[in-house]
């Protein structure tokens, strides 16, 4: 390699040797390091500004992680929002009788098998508290319960829900929707914990639901009923679901999760109460208002309706928007259910009361969905009500069913005004050819409606997302430094060019200093050769 080669590689390695870190501060955006590197001998000065470049770079670092930390908090807000609109869908309405069985509709096969379970008679088939009982459902109830010589018929517990319930065509006097007058054929039947009930624009089987145009009374369901009391079956005492306590004893505890009653080393202590869910001490209906989509739940979620007052409930729909993970906890797969196609807390549920009586029980009760036999009323008794009591009111871990991540529901205002009137209640015992007593007793009127054409929005939003992080960490890197992200490229881009000229400044040594050994070795040998020539 030549002297000459030598000097224009030289050359070339000084032309891309990156500026002084001085001349580099004074060119940078970046405030602050102009005053830290200069030509100038160490002073006070430059010891001050190094002093608050430093400060101001700590409180930076401080500030940007807390924003980082906050954001990964995941926070969200909710945002609340009327929104008028001219035209409204009419929500779904469920309605049960107290009472889940007429009296007059029990047979002796039916009281055969079910006697028991609806506390009228005991385990030998006896009429239980004989001196509770009326003179006159005394002597219907000592026909039906003469089982001598009686041979009893298969027995199914869908046929006799259906049979025995309130019939729509006994109970509903009147009906009006929309000043439209409507028809028992408008209420669907639906089987509930509460046995036969009916639901008023279920939609569904190609029937579109029902909207409205105006708000207030008059423009919603009204419906006059007869809960039809004559037919409640006898109260014998108290009434209470079954109450199912658990007891360690002796180092034995029971568990009904599982496929089964799971028993380890356990003694269980049942207290069930003699009688049951079905007898109840109120008189009246249970109403729930839902939406099309939702399957009803009335028996948690429904509120009651007494007779002898007209019951006013002004709604207004509610859409409420949730946020999924990690913002919220609303539930975004797919419904994984054989039963029900859209998801619903209530269609969850049900889903896995189901799913958990049949494993238990290994049937289904009437109001369950499903393809499974249904349970005999000696089931029923002994294992569907008290697993089923026990799923709802003890055990909070099987059932656990997450908020969908969009839900209509239904806020609610009651009020109440006593019907009939004294003026009123001659001409309705004459027009129903009842007593003025059985018309205090038995008619209530309800009357559902919107209050305004508008809903209400509820929405999860994201307090804090990606593009506000970066916002406040670009606000503070201007407050504290006075930098923006092309100043923190520019540091990089010099930090590059230092660290590519050192890199190639030690190539280059290295290769000099092969070159120096390569001609020194070549010399040793010209000298040899020529000493061989001169020889």
């Amino acid at each position: 390699m030549s002297t000459m080669d030598l000097k224009v590689e030289t050359e070339e390695l000084d032309s891309s040797q990156p500026p002084q870190i001085e001349v580099f501060a004074h060119s940078s955006t970046l405030h602050g390091i102009s005053h830290i590197f200069t030509y100038e001998r160490f002073c006070v000065k430059r010891f001050l500004w190094l002093v608050f470049f430093l400060a101001s770079l700590t409180f930076l670092i401080y500030v940007c992680v807390d924003r980082i930390h906050f954001y990964l908090e995941y926070p969200h807000v909710t945002k609340l929002d009327e929104v008028s609109t001219p035209v409204m869908t009419f929500p779904a309405v469920t309605f049960c009788n107290l009472n889940a069985f007429r009296f007059s509709r029990l047979s002796r096969n039916d009281l055969f098998y079910v006697g028991e379970l609806l506390a009228l008679l005991n385990n030998r088939y006896e009429i239980r508290d004989i001196h509770l009982v009326e003179e006159s459902v005394l002597e219907s109830l000592k026909l039906k319960t003469d089982f001598q010589n009686f041979k009893p018929r298969p027995f199914n517990m869908l046929e006799f829900y259906d049979r025995t319930g309130h019939d729509i065509n006994d109970m509903l006097l009147s009906c009006h929707f929309h000043g439209t007058e409507c028809r028992p054929e408008h209420f669907k039947v639906v089987f509930t914990r509460y046995g036969k009930c009916y639901t008023f624009n279920a939609g569904g089987d190609g029937r579109p639901p029902l909207i409205t145009t105006k708000g207030g009374m008059g423009n919603g369901l009204e419906i006059m009923l007869d809960i039809q009391q004559d037919e409640y079956l006898p109260v014998w005492g108290e009434t209470g679901k079954k109450s199912i306590s658990v007891e360690c004893l002796k180092g034995k505890c029971i568990s009904f999760t599982g496929n089964t009653f799971l028993i380890y080393y356990l003694t269980l202590s049942l207290s069930l109460s003699p009688y049951p869910d079905e007898t109840s001490f109120e008189a009246g209906i249970k109403v729930q208002i839902h939406s099309q989509e939702e399957p009803p739940f009335i028996d948690q979620l429904g509120f009651g309706v007494s007779p002898g007052f007209q019951t006013f409930v002004s709604c207004q729909e509610q859409r409420l928007i949730y946020l999924p993970p990690p913002w919220g906890d609303c539930k975004v797969t797919p419904m994984d259910s054989e039963f029900f196609e859209t998801y619903s807390i209530t269609a969850c549920r049900i889903d896995c009361e189901t799913r958990y009586l049949f494993d238990n029980c290994n049937c289904r009760m009437v109001h369950m969905p499903g393809n499974a036999d249904y349970c005999t009323p000696q089931v029923y008794k002994e294992c569907a009500d008290p697993a089923l009591d026990f799923l709802v009111e003890q055990d909070n871990d099987f059932c656990v069913c997450e908020t969908p991540c969009n839900m209509t529901r239904y806020s609610k205002e009651l009020s109440f005004v006593k019907i009939p009137s004294k003026a009123s209640a001659k001409y309705l015992a004459k027009k129903y050819n009842k007593t003025e007593q059985y018309i205090k007793d038995n008619i209530l009127v309800l009357d559902i409606f919107f209050e305004a054409l508008n809903y209400e929005t509820i929405e999860q939003k994201k307090a804090y997302e990606v593009a506000g992080l970066l916002g406040d960490i670009g606000g503070q890197m201007g407050l504290f430094i006075g930098a923006s992200i092309l100043s923190i490229l520019e540091i990089f881009d010099y930090l590059y060019e230092v660290i590519k000229y050192k890199l190639c400044r030690c190539s280059d040594k290295k290769h000099k200093h092969n070159s120096a050994d390569q001609r020194t070795v070549l010399s040793l040998d010209d000298v040899k050769c020529h000493v061989s020539n001169f020889h």
